[in-house]
């Protein structure tokens, strides 16, 4: 009787087993559409189609082998608030700079950092003083040298200036160094539904401004693409026209663990040295992960205790622009250079360090792949 009634028991609960198979087949959620291995395909988050493979890649051409010597420049690098050290965007300038300093021969490099309030005289005078003393080229890194570029260039008009992130100046001796950031952002949006198990990621950006909204605006693109179910967190540190949201790490600690306490577990953030709060939030909370911006940040000394928790980085590749216009003026010649740094131009991508994306980097490429195809077309304006 008892072993019948064990047979019994056994067979029910086979039956149960079968049928739970059954509807997991009849879910959709297998093939070619399914999410890729990982927490994220049981949460369910992922419900775009995974997007066709990437073409392979074209056999790399031959890297330009043409000696250029760069030994009679004397580089200028004026650093937004920050500077070097930031493990952000002012380090991947400086990472240009020194690149150019040791593969072109630069004798001689001039840093100087704006602080978070100092005036539009302050900033003036920083260039006005590097061009007198014969510092040529002169690279202002942010948009917040535009009015200063756009007073101090032609005064000098025999010095080349370049600005990075801004393109409002027109001045002959002046090079617009922009990046489509946006684009970037977008794979960052997607790798952030792929690892949330939560279905639910956050933004957090430095200062309310065209250039970092364009980060937003292809982070929640790239959200949305992969996932109708993802919730998004969406906030900035600083309205604008306060720049301390780009060096106060303290208040994106606070803003990040606040998305974290409702649930984000997945947070990009655009925000310079406050990054390193942010990524100090998703550490502390033992739950969360987050994107680095700019540079690699997970390679960088500055971030090192949190890095664990860094799963990319969007790669705004700030160190290739700043080298390759050095050159360019070393060869006399700054019309060959990009109209603008994307993704055809590897200007823009995102980082591997770390192995926490290989699982997902064909998708990720997948969709680059539309991206410079033109199938989607990235906008630059937040859509909500």
């Amino acid at each position: 009787m008892r072993g019948t009634r064990n047979r019994t028991l056994a067979a029910v609960a086979m039956a149960g087993v079968l049928a739970l198979a059954g509807c997991a087949k009849d879910s959709g959620n297998t093939g070619s559409d399914a999410a890729a291995p990982g927490d994220q395909g049981a949460q369910g988050c992922v419900t775009a189609p995974k997007p066709p493979a990437a073409a392979p890649a074209a056999q790399s051409q031959p890297q330009d082998s043409e000696k250029v010597d760069a030994s009679k420049l004397k580089v200028g690098l004026a650093y937004d608030v920050g500077g070097r050290g930031d493990a952000s965007f002012n380090d991947a300038a400086a990472a240009g700079a020194d690149r150019a300093k040791a593969e072109l021969g630069v004798p001689a490099i001039s840093e100087s950092t704006a602080t978070g309030t100092e005036s539009e005289d302050s900033k003036q005078q920083r260039l006005n003083q590097m061009a007198s003393e014969g510092y040529n080229p002169i690279i202002a890194v942010g948009f917040a040298y535009a009015d200063s570029i756009k007073a101090v260039a032609p005064k000098f008009p025999d010095t080349k200036f370049a600005i990075v992130d801004d393109d409002s100046v027109q001045a002959p001796n002046v090079t617009p160094l922009v990046f489509a950031e946006e684009q970037g952002s977008f794979l960052a949006g997607v790798a952030a539904v792929y690892k949330s198990k939560n279905c639910h990621v956050g933004f957090v950006g430095g200062v309310d401004t065209p250039l970092i909204q364009k980060f937003e605006a292809g982070f929640l693109q790239g959200v949305k693409a992969a996932s109708s179910k993802a919730k998004i967190e969406d906030e900035y540190l600083t309205p604008a026209g306060d720049i301390s949201g780009f060096n106060d790490p303290g208040k994106g600690n606070i803003k990040a663990a606040a998305q974290i306490n409702k649930g984000a577990d997945v947070i990009y953030h655009a925000a310079g040295a406050s990054g390193k709060g942010v990524f100090e939030a998703a550490k502390s909370s033992g739950k969360a992960l987050a994107i680095g911006v700019d540079s690699d940040q997970y390679n960088q000394k500055t971030v090192e205790n949190a890095k664990d928790v860094i799963i990319t980085s969007m790669i705004k590749r700030v160190d290739v622009a700043v080298f390759d216009f050095i050159k360019a003026v070393a060869k006399g010649d700054t019309s060959t250079l990009p109209k603008r740094f994307d993704l055809k131009v590897d200007g823009v991508g995102y980082a591997t360090s770390g192995g926490k994306i290989d699982d997902i980097k064909d998708v990720l490429d997948g969709y680059k792949a539309q991206i410079v195809s033109g199938a989607i077309t990235v906008s630059d304006k937040p859509q909500k």
